[in-house]
């Protein structure tokens, strides 16, 4: 396998992506559309079909760290950077180690069983209707409010990690939909999963994740942001180097083995990619992943794809059909057209130049 790049600043040569079916000039368009302003605040891209590096990009620019500034840093190989919300897939990757472990409930089991410290809103008939898996794909129909800026104190997300008890604070707000029947994006629901994973597991989120994820795949460096009650951020806390993230869509790529050794069950991998609910834009959503489909000149339709997505362009693009993974960094926090530069880059740059099977 060569998906951990040699280079921290050169993209693999033009044979190398036509090899793989790609345009050889993909690097050179990549470049065009940052020199020319259509794909802004770029950090780092790296991509890879059948486990073979294809595009690599990296450069400076400013960053932060959970929201702290880290002012102009310049990008490379070995650069740890923010997942923000990608974290939220990890997690959900985390949790289906755990249960095939046995660890951890099945997604059908009562989620206020695994709290009970909280029987006095377990005691609540609406609420106990609530599922584990009702988290997973944050369905819970609980209020929640992460449409606010970060900076804004009444932002959820913010609020939870201001609060003296997080868990209840999650598990107190207003029931607003039958469980399962709607979707509220919530960094809530995930720090619920994230917190029955500690429970079963033993250990802190992030020992955890080193043991059973991130060593199995030779992953040796990574950070986990905390809340100043030490909890790990298991919403948007983690940060790892883009050719990790990329050996973690590899792994999905490959339905959860590595190097012959499972990781995570096939099983988990379909049902985590598997959509459950729809999102207000039309996009699907499975155990804490979006799903879509997008054009490609390689195929005669549309096909699927898979993706964690987080604040600032963070991006980690599955397709299967295509055996491609692809890593996006950028840095436009916490700004509403944040989405538009990854996606720019995955379907009109690595999609649009996947040009044979």
């Amino acid at each position: 396998m060569t998906i951990a790049p040699e280079s921290a600043s050169s993209s693999p040569d033009g044979n190398t992506a036509k090899t793989l079916g790609f345009d050889p000039q993909i690097h050179r368009k990549l470049l065009a559309g940052i020199e020319s302003g259509l794909l802004r605040d770029l950090h780092i891209v790296l991509a890879a079909r059948s486990e073979e590096v294809f595009l690599e990009h990296y450069t400076e620019g400013v960053d932060q760290e959970w929201g702290r500034p880290l002012g102009h840093v310049a990008f490379e190989a070995g650069t740890l950077h923010d997942l923000r919300s990608v974290t939220k897939s990890i997690v959900s990757l985390l949790y289906g180690i755990a249960l095939d472990k046995g660890l951890v409930p099945p997604p059908d089991a009562s989620l206020f069983d695994q709290f009970p410290d909280y029987a006095d809103l377990a005691a609540d008939a609406a609420r106990s209707k609530i599922t584990i898996g009702h988290a997973l794909t944050m369905t819970l129909g609980m209020e929640w409010d992460e449409n606010r800026p970060y900076s804004d104190p009444l932002n959820s997300e913010i609020a939870m990690e201001n609060a003296p008890d997080r868990y209840r604070f999650i598990l107190e707000r207003p029931i607003v939909a039958e469980p399962g029947t709607r979707w509220i994006y919530s960094g809530g629901s995930v720090a619920l999963v994230a917190a029955i994973i500690e429970r079963g597991g033993g250990k802190s989120l992030p020992d955890f994740a080193h043991d059973v994820l991130f060593a199995p795949l030779g992953i040796d460096r990574f950070h986990w942001s905390a809340g100043r009650d030490g909890i790990a951020s298991a919403a948007s806390g983690l940060r790892l180097t883009a050719a990790d993230l990329l050996k973690i869509g590899m792994l999905l790529l490959r339905k959860g083995s590595w190097k012959g050794q499972t990781i995570v069950s096939a099983d988990w991998v379909q049902a985590s990619f598997t959509p459950a609910i729809s999102t207000p834009d039309g996009l699907g959503y499975g155990r804490l992943w979006f799903v879509g489909d997008a054009p490609a000149p390689a195929f005669d339709a549309p096909r699927s794809w898979h993706a964690g997505f987080g604040n600032g362009g963070q991006r980690l693009w599955l397709m299967p059909e295509a055996d491609i993974a692809a890593v996006i960094y950028a840095g436009k926090y916490n700004a509403w057209d944040a989405w538009v530069t990854p996606t720019r880059v995955w379907r009109e740059i690595i999609l649009a130049n996947f040009q044979r099977l």
